[in-house]
């Protein structure tokens, strides 16, 4: 995948963009009770503000960790470059999810009735199923594919 930090950067934000669309759009679905047209529309009021913070997340702290986790379940020269992609992502999802729903909590849940822990907790275990679910069937392979295209990478 990326072979520069440039590249990097440009992957981080591609996959945080498609991640967050998808997982605010799921949030919303949630909070109205069912998936409608107006959820695709009504995504961009949360999105820019949860994709900077998944962006930063990503560059500051969760790469290199979700990186080192995937190494100790996976060896990319014995494994194999679909077992260390699914084991980078799974590590990422697991680490991003909880972070992402307690900025999601503390911005767009937390009113003066919440219970901040509770609320949070709820948040992530609902989160998380579709998270995965989306990071391995929807935007993981998009963004590998677009970002294979863009950098002449079959």
């Amino acid at each position: 995948m990326p072979q520069s930090k440039f590249q990097e950067v440009v992957f981080t934000v591609f996959m945080a963009a498609v991640m967050v669309y998808g997982m605010v759009c799921y949030n919303i679905a949630l909070n109205l009770g069912g998936l409608s047209d107006a959820v695709f529309g009504r995504v961009f009021g949360e999105w820019p503000i949860m994709t900077v913070a998944a962006i930063a997340l990503e560059l500051v702290f969760v790469g290199r960790l979700s990186k080192k986790v995937a190494f100790c379940l996976v060896k990319p020269d014995k494994d194999g470059p679909t077992a260390t992609m699914l084991a980078i992502s799974a590590a990422s999802v697991w680490m991003m999810c909880p972070c992402m729903s307690l900025i999601a909590t503390l911005l767009f849940k937390n009113g003066p009735q919440t219970e901040l822990f509770s609320t949070w907790v709820q948040t992530t275990v609902l989160n998380f199923p579709m998270a995965l679910c989306w990071q391995f069937f929807a935007a993981g392979p998009l963004v590998r594919r677009v970002f294979g295209v863009i950098f002449g990478r079959k």
